[in-house]
């Protein structure tokens, strides 16, 4: 278990897992005691994440998954549910690209926000008919971001793809409360990764970090509360909400 959380029984299928915080997100759950499905394009990574997890007790499976793919999408989602159902849905994949607004091609904006927002919809719609179909609802944590409630400079099309999933997320969760399916976002502020070190060692990194109010990057560690809270029985009156998870860096003074 972790703070406590027993996820014992339940299945989840994570997106985006063969890196970064979906990575994170897949340990942190099978930790709990769920059985996991990871799911990404990178079929070697997820295989060494699943014989990471096993080794350490936990139960895990990879399979391919291109968001924007049906057939992609129903394959992960049947994966996820064979073992009596889907329970839990981490809807992280994602990718960005950093251009000034006036250099970003049509093709790059495509890219990002069918990635994004299209890809989060495809892949929570779909699951959210499976939860509907079983008899034990299910939950959906769309994983969006600071930058989805408020802006930076050139990451236009990620921030207004993340503003979508803010506000698919509140939609999805008005509709699907009825079928006892949570919908909620998790918003991550600033969280050292593998792929941005070197960004938050240079000195506009850390100009950045200085501007967050408790004066630190966050560890993928500290989205653990927030991930188990909304996931688990703990959350159980929670839907529709958006919880930041940033240092306070919203509520920092322009």
């Amino acid at each position: 278990m972790v703070f406590g959380v027993d996820l014992s029984g339940r299945s989840a299928l994570v997106t985006g897992a063969s890196s970064g915080l979906g990575r994170h997100f897949a340990r942190v759950l099978a930790r709990a005691g769920a059985e996991v499905v990871v799911a990404a394009r990178r079929m070697d990574a997820l295989q060494d994440l699943c014989t990471e997890i096993s080794g350490q007790g936990g139960v895990a499976r990879a399979v391919s998954l291109d968001v924007n793919d049906h057939a992609s999408i129903a394959k992960a989602i049947e994966a996820a549910a064979s073992s009596g159902g889907l329970d839990i849905l981490i809807n992280n994949a994602g990718v960005t690209v950093a251009k000034p607004v006036l250099d970003v091609s049509e093709e790059e904006w495509d890219r990002v926000v069918d990635t994004n927002l299209k890809g989060n919809f495809l892949v929570a719609q779909a699951s959210a008919r499976t939860m509907k179909a079983g008899e034990r609802g299910g939950v959906i944590v769309n994983i969006a971001s600071i930058l989805g409630l408020r802006v930076a400079g050139q990451v236009s099309p990620y921030v207004a793809s993340k503003a979508g999933v803010v506000h698919l997320t509140k939609a999805m969760a008005l509709e699907l409360a009825r079928y006892n399916i949570r919908v909620n976002a998790l918003c991550p502020g600033y969280i050292e990764t593998e792929l941005n070190q070197d960004f938050f060692g240079s000195e506009a990194g850390q100009a950045l970090i200085r501007r967050i109010p408790q004066r630190r990057l966050g560890q993928p560690s500290d989205l653990d509360g927030a991930l188990l809270l909304l996931c688990s029985d703990a959350g159980s009156y929670i839907t529709g909400s958006v919880l930041a998870v940033d240092g306070g860096h919203l509520v920092s003074s322009l």
